[in-house]
């Protein structure tokens, strides 16, 4: 955009050169529209401008001028007062009506002066030049106003570019709102299945544990299972129920240093030496997990699920509080299900003498609260029982079915945990394993 000009500085000639070199640098051509009654006017008006790289038509009349405009609209007009029939006042306040762009300069004699002012009132006149013209105010006028016109013609485009701006960056914003859902949706259902692809490699990994055979033979997963519920029953962090619950499948992994032979036998009937050498899988437990950074937590627990909340316990001696809330439920846990399968006692104790057993040691050997909970937790009535599974052989399995609870091998290993996802490559690896092992295999699968 050019700097504005001083007109008082330019003579007829340099005006013209100006408009043409704004013309030029512009690209665009002003479109002038002359009108006077006497055709000597108009042509002087023509002559005027001709050089300055305007467009410029001439009419000899209102009406003549109105036609023209409904053809093809023009940016400036230049009218003489006094014409017959419509005058200059008359045809530019319709000019103002219907094409309140076109700017409107008004041609006046010195004796028009109230025919001027009611002109300029009705007509929204720009300016009045007066007769005889001065031909470098009549330039000027006009570099004046294709100057400002060419000022809102720039103001329109950037406020369009504006707006074309914003709704890109409202539609962008849209999408991005979309595509970060999209992402934060596709995070979360990997973190889900890293989750659980964690959680069955700790099963699996349990399973490899008990696979000595024995009395243990699936006692880290009723542990861990009885673990989970009581944090649960004690309304305790749901990171803090997976912790209670992974430290039950893990708790005995200290075990695999020591030989099949102590492992066969229950607890009381240990010699010291083999008491002494039992006594520290705990620690040797820890000590498997230390180099597991997520697992810190679990291996405290599984270091101190021995202790007793009298102070009696090992490897530590710890006393009360001092004692980790999740060791504490997975002692109650893991002695409730040793005692019915014979680990602690010559022989296996009911669910009714393991309970009393446990009542026993609230408070010396066990955390009291921990105790109540628990108990309270077996006797509660069992909830309404979901809708049972539906037990499918191999054969009638499809992708994407979901299994109801753990899938066991006959020894007791959890070969597929509950609620996982079948796919056509696991189905097809079940079926081999059916076929290789001549053992039918049946599924229980969500309804």
């Amino acid at each position: 955009m050019n700097s504005p000009i001083d007109v008082t500085a330019l003579s007829g000639a340099a005006l013209q050169e100006e408009g043409a070199s704004l013309q030029v640098s512009g690209m665009r051509v002003w479109r002038i529209l002359c009108v006077d009654d006497e055709p000597n006017i108009v042509a002087s008006l023509r002559r005027l401008f001709r050089g300055s790289g305007y467009q410029v038509t001439t009419a000899t009349s209102g009406a003549q001028a109105i036609a023209h405009l409904e053809q093809e609209p023009v940016d400036l007009v230049f009218s003489d007062m006094r014409m017959p029939g419509m005058s200059g006042a008359q045809l530019l306040e319709q000019i103002r009506v219907r094409w309140p762009k076109t700017t409107r300069v008004l041609l006046t004699g010195y004796a028009d002066i109230g025919s001027t002012i009611a002109a300029i009132n009705s007509g929204e006149v720009y300016r009045y030049i007066t007769k005889p013209w001065d031909d470098g105010e009549v330039l000027a006028t006009a570099h004046q106003i294709f100057e400002r016109h060419a000022l809102e013609d720039e103001k329109t485009r950037l406020e369009e570019l504006l707006r074309a701006k914003n709704q890109a960056l409202m539609e962008l914003n849209e999408t991005l709102e979309e595509k970060v859902a999209a992402r934060t949706s596709e995070l979360l259902q990997l973190s889900q299945k890293i989750k659980k692809n964690y959680l069955t490699s700790i099963k699996v990994f349990s399973n490899l544990m008990e696979w000595r055979g024995g009395q243990l033979s699936g006692h880290s997963r009723r542990v861990a299972d009885l673990a989970r519920r009581t944090a649960r029953a004690m309304n305790m962090a749901e990171a803090d129920q997976q912790d209670a619950f992974i430290a039950g499948l893990m708790h005995d992994i200290g075990q695999i240093a020591l030989p099949d032979t102590l492992l066969a036998k229950p607890v009381p009937k240990l010699s010291d030496e083999e008491t002494a050498q039992y006594r520290r899988h705990a620690v040797l437990g820890e000590q498997a997990l230390m180099a597991l950074d997520d697992m810190h937590t679990v291996s405290n627990i599984i270091r101190s699920h021995h202790e007793r909340h009298d102070g009696l316990g090992y490897p530590d001696g710890l006393v009360g509080e001092m004692i980790p809330m999740g060791a504490c439920i997975l002692a109650v846990a893991d002695t409730y299900d040793d005692l019915q399968i014979g680990h602690l006692s010559s022989t296996p104790l009911s669910a009714a003498d393991a309970r009393s057993m446990i009542a026993r040691g609230r408070g010396t050997q066990f955390h009291p609260e921990v105790v109540d909970v628990f108990l309270q937790m077996l006797l509660k009535a069992a909830p309404v029982a979901d809708a049972p599974p539906r037990m499918l052989r191999t054969i009638q399995l499809q992708p994407g079915m979901i299994l109801a609870r753990d899938l066991l091998s006959s020894e007791g290993a959890v070969l597929l945990a509950a609620d996982h996802v079948l796919t056509a490559e696991l189905i097809k690896r079940l079926r081999l394993r059916e076929g290789r092992d001549d053992v039918e295999m049946i599924l229980p699968i969500k309804p």
